[in-house]
């Protein structure tokens, strides 16, 4: 922000009933109050980061951590078993309805408050003085599993890519080993923490590279795959052989909407970037625009992917190779061989090159999501060490504590396919039931508080508010449980499905650690005496412990 409003701000001491403003006269929207004579954010805190990313960096970040196409096309192998491409692509339209619902109602949120804690401390303020303290340290817990669950899947493909990319000029004496992939995904991992923490400044200009590859990249990929194969499936077999690979002996009903799972997969990060809210000039107004680029876009391209490459299918049997392995590439070469067959090894290793890039790209931005969730979480003391995972090197600009453990424990996360590849499989699955269920806490408990506590920002739903929170709260519930179905019956204990498991579990090691840390030691964020007035109680509830004056802006 303007360090002249700034220091202005500041000067006006917390007794000030004057908003700050920027030259010109309008509201720099990146203040919230004076506390002390200190200028706060959204989120009660002095701004610690730098606000480096405009709209077109944060769009990047959106596009690129979303990487939908790409991450279509990986998870193919899962998602082709119900019911094929039109199961595929379909899916992907009804998971485009339902976060449509979810997108609005995010958008809204960040409109309102901007903070880097996202559904953390929106579950906060929507669930009041008397839920909220509560409500938020569980959804912050649940949300924080979730997008590290999504990272060390997102690692693992660009790890699986790169393994693949040097198989297909040496395919004929290659011999495959489970570690081989795991050396690719620490060297993955770990280069993009390394310039994340000592290249910060450069890290908006990965996220608009990345941004380059999923669209550009998208387009040549699209073209390629549709113009060179020398053979293309059927119009029966791209939309109409459902029931032929339905493949789960489930109903059909039943294994489409367990199949719109990989949808979700595909266009599910909606909150990713409102973890970046502490660092963007204009918060409010950029936030909802960046949710609704991710989404559209991310749907757009996922879903002229999917089409372009079911018709380059010529063998689907090449799609059921089994667990942690990377069948897209056979696709590729089937696309990109020529009248006799003959691998087009140039071609598939360009096409591979580019989801590489894509994919590398969208785990430093989602690795820069993480650590700003957990630096999130700790500056409210909702962690163990907090005071050292809150802390910012603010000449790097980056929470290097809570980025080092982020990156700790994706690398532990990244061995389990060594020994069991179907256990990592759940593990990666569950982040939608995870992220999903952190959403629908804050929708439920805003509307249960009559979405009274959220000040109205540039996005606001206004009497489509509540319509819009109750049908994403009741469209996670009823797709989260069917994502917890076995994925095929009759089901082993290889098969199994074991999202309802890992739910339970995130939730009750959350409980344990309200019972033996928060009841005593977590305030709660500061957000609950900046936006919950219906308690005197609560005034001086911050993590310090003292009553602090507080003036917002606008008073």
């Amino acid at each position: 922000m303007n360090e002249a409003v700034r220091e202005s701000a500041a000067a006006k001491g917390p007794a000030t009933k004057e908003p700050a403003t920027l030259e010109g006269g309008s509201e720099d929207e990146t203040v919230l109050a004076v506390e002390d004579g200190v200028v706060v954010n959204a989120s009660g805190y002095r701004d610690e980061l730098k606000r480096q990313y405009g709209l077109l960096g944060l769009a990047g970040i959106a596009v690129t951590v979303d990487n939908a196409w790409v991450a279509l096309g990986s998870s193919i192998s899962v998602s082709i078993l119900n019911g094929g491409p039109p199961g595929i692509i379909f899916g992907l339209i009804v998971a485009l309805f339902y976060y449509t619902f979810i997108g609005l109602g995010l958008a809204e949120f960040a409109s309102s408050v901007p903070t880097a804690g996202g559904v953390y401390h929106w579950a906060t303020i929507a669930g009041g003085s008397k839920y909220g303290r509560f409500l938020g340290f569980v959804t912050g817990w649940i949300n924080f599993y979730g997008w590290m669950f999504d990272l060390a899947a997102l690692v693992q493909i660009a790890a699986n890519i790169s393994v693949n990319m040097y198989v297909v000029y040496h395919a004929e004496d290659y011999v495959f080993e489970q570690w081989h992939v795991y050396i690719a995904y620490l060297l993955v991992l770990w280069l993009g923490v390394a310039l994340i923490i000592f290249a910060n400044r450069l890290i908006p200009h990965t996220q608009n590279a990345g941004m380059f590859f999923i669209i550009v990249g998208g387009i040549v990929t699209i073209v390629v795959i549709t113009a060179m194969p020398k053979q293309h499936a059927s119009n029966q077999f791209v939309w109409g052989s459902f029931e032929e690979n339905n493949l789960t002996g489930w109903q059909s009903g039943v294994a489409f909407l367990l199949g719109v799972l990989n949808g979700a997969f595909t266009i599910g990060t909606p909150d990713a970037i409102t973890h970046m809210a502490e660092e963007l000039p204009h918060p409010r107004r950029d936030l909802p625009v960046a949710i609704a680029l991710q989404i559209g876009l991310g749907f757009l391209y996922a879903f002229c992917f999917a089409i372009a490459l079911s018709y380059a299918i010529t063998d689907i049997s090449v799609l059921t190779l089994g667990v942690n392995t990377y069948p897209l590439v056979n696709i590729y070469e089937q696309a990109t061989a020529d009248a006799a067959g003959n691998v087009n090894r140039g071609a598939t290793f360009g096409l591979l090159f580019i989801i590489w890039c894509a994919t590398v790209l969208c785990c430093i931005g989602t690795t820069v999501t993480n650590s700003r969730i957990y630096w999130a979480l700790a500056r409210d003391n909702a962690v163990p060490f907090s005071k050292w995972f809150s802390s910012v090197n603010e000449r790097l600009s980056c929470p290097v504590p809570a980025t080092l453990f982020v990156a700790t424990i994706a690398t532990g996360l990244g061995a389990i396919p060594l020994g069991s590849p179907v256990a990592f499989l759940n593990l990666a699955g569950s982040f939608i039931i995870l992220t999903t269920t952190s959403y629908a806490i804050p929708f439920a408990a805003n509307l249960h508080s009559g979405r009274k506590y959220f000040p109205k920002g540039p996005f606001h739903l206004g009497k489509f508010g509540a319509p819009v929170n109750a049908l994403a709260v009741v469209f996670i519930v009823m797709f989260n449980v069917f994502y917890c179905f076995p994925y095929v019956i009759p089901t082993t204990v290889e098969s199994m499905n074991y999202n309802a498991v890992i739910l339970a579990g995130v939730v009750t090691i959350t409980g344990l650690w309200w019972v033996a840390h928060a009841v005593r030691h977590y305030p709660g964020p500061k957000v609950m005496t900046l936006y919950i007035h219906d308690d005197s109680s609560l005034v001086g509830i911050i993590a310090s412990g003292k009553a602090v004056s507080t003036t917002k802006k606008g008073e």
